[in-house]
């Protein structure tokens, strides 16, 4: 949260604590994944309950009803400093990976809470597609043996708790690029894995490390 808009929270301070503020652990897998691999990152580390990136353009949910309540010419310069950034550099590393090698793989992570609105979540991780696109399918499907072939009691879920169609960054890119030049597939991990720390939290690490090395040798 910059500086300038933390009166904005001053009554609901807490609120940025929760998953409503943050992606809880999402950045440290995120990092571990592409320093291994040595792939490209891009994270935003902006709360999205003052400008949400993985929402479209024209969508209501891309500013909270906080940041709404700003001055238009505020909204305009929230848009400006920290959604159009993060959107453009990720763009920009997906059309460097197309001109490379013709097509381009985007992996994004996520985590989720594990209970909303007093329902338990039932997965462990989701892995989040198009089903319309086969190489997502094959990718969504690979992702899912290697995470249970390495830990079999992991629930691996597909287009769970999310349907991986609704808006977001991802569907938009889909509209930009064929299936043979783009693959879109999120991980959404659940937060108790980080919340838990220690041993539970380093071996989902290892699991979801391992998974993703082995993609990345049958891709190669």
């Amino acid at each position: 949260m910059p500086q300038e808009h933390r009166a904005l929270f001053s009554a609901r301070a807490r609120v940025l604590e929760t998953h409503r503020g943050f992606d809880r652990g999402a950045a440290a897998l995120a990092h571990l994944v592409a320093d291994t691999l040595g792939a490209p990152l891009v994270v935003t580390f902006t709360t999205r309950l003052l400008v949400d990136c993985n929402r479209t353009f024209g969508n209501p949910a891309v500013l909270s009803p906080w940041s709404r309540a700003l001055p238009a010419a505020e909204r305009d310069r929230l848009l400006e400093e920290h959604y159009l950034p993060y959107r453009q550099a990720v763009e920009a590393e997906i059309a460097a990976g197309i001109s490379r090698r013709d097509a381009a793989l985007h992996l994004s992570i996520h985590s989720f809470t594990p209970v909303l609105r007093g329902r338990v979540r039932q997965t462990d991780l989701g892995l989040l597609f198009d089903p319309g696109r086969p190489w997502e399918r094959r990718v969504a499907a690979r992702l899912q043996a290697a995470l249970r072939a390495r830990a079999p009691g992991l629930r691996v879920r597909r287009n769970y708790p999310y349907r991986g169609v609704t808006d977001g960054f991802m569907p938009f890119l889909r509209r930009r690029y064929p299936d043979r030049r783009y693959a879109g597939v999120e991980l959404e991990m659940n937060q108790a894995f980080p919340r838990a720390g220690g041993a539970r939290w380093s071996g989902l690490q290892q699991v979801v490390l391992d998974a993703f090395l082995s993609l990345a040798e049958e891709l190669s």
